[in-house]
């Protein structure tokens, strides 16, 4: 029989990987603390040390990512780190009103508009604009696919 707690766990892990899509929702760290409540409940037993750290090490990338991964994007693309953090501000900004897309619109037209504002270049303005884009979608697969990742381990570790 799964425990109460367990079933906490588990919750905390679903809603990280829904979070993981979301902007403004720590996605890993709620994962993560669906892992470290279970460990709690075992008395530290289940799982092992070495697999809460690996699970730790998960959860810091894909927090990293989550962080970092739009603002890499568009300053690959050529953009100044202004335009990297006008853009990020943007996107959770827009984000939090409409939901996924808007950051993913919010990003990509920060991006644009203050490159353009910038440099005049429309050119470099959409590059930034397209590199920004595909970072903020690229760095929602990589967390969906590190929180998911972790809900699987979790679901092995309490069932089996």
């Amino acid at each position: 029989m799964v425990s109460t707690v367990a079933w906490v766990a588990l919750a905390l892990a679903v809603l990280g990987v829904v979070g993981s899509l979301l902007p403004a929702v720590p996605g890993a760290t709620l994962s993560l603390a669906g892992l470290l409540v279970y460990w709690w409940s075992t008395g530290y037993a289940d799982p092992s040390l070495v697999v809460v750290v690996g699970f730790v090490l998960v959860a810091a990338v894909a927090s990293l990512v989550d962080v970092a991964g739009s603002a890499l994007a568009v300053r690959a693309g050529g953009a100044s780190p202004l335009t990297a953090a006008v853009a990020l501000v943007a996107g959770l900004v827009l984000g939090l009103v409409t939901g996924p897309l808007g950051f993913v619109v919010g990003v990509a037209g920060a991006a644009f508009a203050v490159e353009f504002y910038r440099t005049g270049e429309s050119e470099a303005s959409t590059r930034a604009a397209l590199y920004a884009t595909v970072g903020v979608l690229g760095s929602a697969v990589v967390q969906l696919l590190l929180t998911l990742s972790l809900l699987v381990a979790l679901v092995v570790v309490v069932f089996v």
